[in-house]
């Protein structure tokens, strides 16, 4: 895909050994960009890596590092920098979820009233912290820390990863939304705090995506037939059906791409119409 000012540029990708990040790695690196994978998990990173530099014929290497720990963030970037060059693009991709942020009820029914462990009030509080931080505190970290040259040249984009919940918080899961809610706000502050300095901040608030992690819960495993959750989920998006990874390459790329450059603080839904569809 070609697309405007991206070949020839630097793009870090956080949590880019995942499923969404892999699918934005492989689209900058295809669009001409080299791409650091900057993940927990520095094996797999560096296999990613290799497998979409094969693919591609792009320049992709795979770092480890710990969004939520400045050293370490340190480190990734002066390898970055010493491989690939001056990083002009930021992707925050890493996030997730985690079964002690979750809540087993959807609501506060009588009968959980005598069993609190099934609602808000059996959250662990240390789950909780945990999943907001990984969402937002690393998203903040590296910004904090590669975007720091961007300012300097005056110039570069940092592109967020947001969430439907980031809108209208789904059920069971608070830190999570709370999370993402968080990055949006982030997104506008960021973009305002940046703009004499023409470094861009938006973000993509992805809709329901259906993957591997996920297509458990989507569908009936016996049957192939979608799960009442995955019925629910598609009765709420207007094009009636789940998206691709690959559909978050287009906005994310023109994002961060010079036909965007007077594109800043904005959070583009990538949803198939589930934010705006009201169920009537």
């Amino acid at each position: 895909m070609e697309v405007e000012g991206l070949s020839g540029k630097c793009a870090v990708v956080t949590g880019g050994a995942g499923v969404i990040g892999s699918a934005l790695v492989k689209a900058l690196a295809a669009a001409g960009s080299r791409v650091a994978i900057v993940d927990l998990n520095g094996d797999l990173a560096r296999q990613r890596a290799s497998e979409i530099a094969q693919a591609t014929g792009g320049a992709v290497i795979g770092v480890a590092a710990n969004v939520l720990d400045k050293p370490s963030l340190t480190t990734a970037k002066n390898e970055i920098v010493m491989r690939l060059g001056p990083v002009d693009f930021l992707v925050n991709g890493a996030g997730g979820n985690a079964p002690k942020a979750t809540t087993i009820a959807e609501f506060i029914e009588e009968a959980d009233i005598a069993q609190p462990d099934r609602t808000f009030f059996g959250l662990d509080f240390e789950g909780f912290e945990k999943v907001f931080d990984l969402n937002f505190a690393g998203t903040v970290l590296p910004t904090q820390i590669f975007a720091e040259e961007m300012l300097r040249r005056g110039t570069g984009a940092i592109l967020n990863i947001s969430s439907m919940n980031s809108f209208r918080p789904l059920t069971r899961i608070p830190a999570y939304s709370a999370a993402k809610a968080s990055i949006n706000n982030f997104t506008a502050w960021l973009a305002v705090h940046f703009a004499p300095r023409n470094v861009r901040v938006n973000a993509i608030a992805p809709g329901f995506l259906c993957t591997s992690q996920n297509r458990f819960l989507l569908y009936d495993e016996a049957t192939g037939e979608l799960s009442d959750r995955g019925k629910r989920i598609i009765n709420a998006t207007p094009m009636r059906r789940f998206g691709d990874p690959e559909e978050l390459c287009g906005p994310a790329l023109f994002l961060l791409s010079d036909a965007a450059r007077f594109v800043t603080g904005t959070v583009m839904p990538v949803d198939g119409g589930f934010n705006v569809y009201s169920g009537v």
